[in-house]
């Protein structure tokens, strides 16, 4: 990492890292800006274009997500700010369930985790696009709950509308890759046998290595305006 001040938050990222090495474990990351640890930075708070394409780069090959601004301006600025900062970079889609969604956005290092549980914004209206195939929604646990993780509808789940699960775009390249997420571990801890969140947020990439290695991860996503 070379010769300098160490940001206090980015120490601890290549603590994480190192912990992980010892343990055997291919961590896909890279150094984070420390900015992206401040969930109320400016930089964080950047006002995205009326309409923008997020492109991720996976290990299961690339796709595009277009936002349209206007369909869930909070949610839309919010995912904006995150791709912009290489938040998503490494995270793994650890709840793949055919014919219905996939979901990703809790970070492999739990201190990004913890510094962003809490980071919630408000809903978004819903009536500019419903829930059907491919659209991109943030998950919610409630109203006004919405932080970093996003799901990829695979079918047509319109009965989310009415949930405060609103769609800020949708993706329009490598719909395939999408579909060819791995999905063999089924539905998360407790109703399946995949991932329990709460692991994740605690131990991070180990955990999703250790004990489920097949899942898909982001490598890498950027912004195309």
């Amino acid at each position: 990492f070379g010769l300098g001040i160490v940001h206090p938050k980015m120490a601890i990222t290549i603590r994480f890292l190192a912990f992980a090495a010892l343990l055997g474990m291919l961590v896909i990351t890279e150094a984070l800006p420390s900015y992206v640890f401040y969930p109320t930075s400016k930089k964080m708070d950047q006002d995205p274009p009326e309409q923008y394409t997020a492109k991720f780069k996976t290990t299961k090959g690339e796709f595009k997500i277009l936002v349209t601004t206007a369909w869930a301006p909070i949610g839309a600025k919010r995912f904006y700010n995150l791709v912009k900062a290489g938040f998503f970079d490494g995270n793994t889609f650890f709840r793949v369930v055919p014919n219905f969604v996939v979901q990703v956005g809790i970070p492999g290092n739990p201190q990004l985790a913890r510094d962003w549980e809490h980071a919630t914004i408000k809903d978004d209206p819903m009536g500019m696009e419903s829930n059907i195939p491919m659209t991109v929604t943030f998950a919610t646990s409630g109203p006004n709950t919405r932080t970093t993780q996003f799901f990829i509808n695979y079918g047509n789940n319109a009965f989310l509308d009415k949930q405060g699960f609103t769609p800020f775009g949708k993706v329009v390249q490598g719909m395939n890759v999408v579909q060819n997420l791995y999905s063999g571990y089924g539905e998360g801890a407790p109703m399946g046998h995949g991932p329990d969140q709460s692991r994740i947020m605690k131990e991070g990439s180990p955990y999703l290595q250790r004990d489920f290695p097949r899942l898909d991860r982001i490598i890498e996503c950027e912004i195309e305006l």
